[in-house]
């Protein structure tokens, strides 16, 4: 079965929204129908590991929302959805242990020497792979999409000991922390807050990457200024495929000179699977379903941009607000993402290359961290 690494899965936002997420596909309840993801269903596809996010939404309506500026009720709706992660776990149907799993240690790998030196020689993501135990077959690190569950900076400890390595300083709506990349926050003349530079510097501290798919491009260029850690954007698109010339530019999507300093820090960036953030046009009220040649469009945009094929991936967002109707043509589950990698080898991509794409090139990001 081939390997996949999702670098975006909304799963605790699903579970506690009423999916029963250890049940096969076919019978899943719950928000956005047609269902897309659940446990088994990844199993299926081969996505062994993933970025499964803690999404709370200032505003919202559903079990992720809390009121604006609720630092008591934002935590709270957070610390719920880590407690499905956490029951997981206990149940033996995850790892919360995506660090170790990609970590090499001084005495992990093979040791030669040879004219009395000895060497520790750091094993291939092949070999990380092959030596994982059979369960728990799926491996995960926890992204916090938007902070606020976070009360301040002296907090961040508490969720990284329980399996967070990924952080996003605010979704589209903004936050306490970082202006978002919606409307009206992305507007806004603050980038990153006075508590968000704090947490940056926190983050760094504990070596927590950060994820810079939800923020302004202001946010994220004070983000870039103040720290020389590498960076992902775990589930974002090209700008320059999408709004091309507009004169109001969405700022969901990535620009090409962002692109580039991602890659150029060593990062990657998961390409999303929402139709509307694969072809120009598609909203809400005009919903429809992208090509997969357009997602190669993508995928193959951000490798010219950035120069290279090692800083793209799949971050592909199912289900995240939207349900399988709303993905491309022909991937309606996560067994159809063979369907993706077939494409990029009728592009000209290597099966190495494409073995990259699916899940190495992510899989040597952790191990680099």
């Amino acid at each position: 079965m081939p390997t996949w690494f999702d670098a975006h899965l909304d799963l605790a936002y699903l579970a506690v929204s009423g999916r029963n997420m250890l049940a096969p596909l076919a019978p899943a309840s719950g928000p956005h129908p047609p269902a897309a993801v659940t446990l088994p269903a990844l199993r299926e596809g081969g996505v062994r590991f993933a970025l499964a996010t803690i999404f709370t939404e200032a505003g919202g309506k559903g079990p992720e929302g809390y009121p604006a500026g609720n630092v008591d009720r934002a935590a709270a709706v957070g610390r719920a959805q880590m407690e499905a992660y956490l029951t997981w776990r206990d149940g033996g149907e995850v790892g919360l242990d995506l660090r170790r799993v990609f970590r090499c240690e001084p005495g992990v790998g093979q040791i030669r020497g040879g004219m009395g030196v000895a060497e520790v020689v750091r094993p291939t993501p092949e070999q990380v792979v092959a030596a994982l135990p059979r369960e728990p077959w799926m491996h995960l690190g926890i992204l916090v999409e938007c902070a606020d569950p976070i009360r301040d900076p002296s907090d961040l400890k508490w969720w990284v000991e329980r399996g967070v390595v990924a952080i996003g300083l605010t979704w589209a709506r903004g936050s306490r922390y970082a202006a978002g990349n919606g409307a009206p926050s992305c507007s806004s003349r603050t980038g990153l807050t006075p508590l968000g530079r704090d947490m940056v510097q926190a983050m760094d501290a504990l070596g927590v990457v950060h994820d810079v798919s939800h923020l302004s491009w202001r946010a994220m260029d004070d983000l870039l200024t103040m720290t020389e850690a590498a960076v992902v954007a775990s589930h974002s698109n090209c700008s320059a495929l999408l709004d091309g010339d507009a004169a109001t530019p969405s700022q969901r999507h990535l620009r090409d000179e962002h692109i580039r300093e991602i890659a150029r820090r060593g990062g990657v960036i998961g390409v999303n699977l929402f139709s509307a953030f694969l072809r120009p046009g598609l909203t809400p009220e005009k919903p429809g379903r992208a090509t997969i040649a357009e997602v190669v469009k993508h995928v193959e945009h951000i490798r010219g941009a950035a120069g290279g094929r090692r800083c793209v991936g799949l971050g592909s967002d199912m289900d995240g607000g939207f349900g399988a109707s709303l993905l491309p043509e022909h991937i309606n589950r996560p067994a159809d993402l063979a369907r993706l990698a077939d494409a990029l080898r009728d592009r000209g991509w290597s099966d190495e290359d494409a073995e990259d794409f699916r899940w190495r090139n992510w899989a040597r990001f952790w191990m680099d961290r």
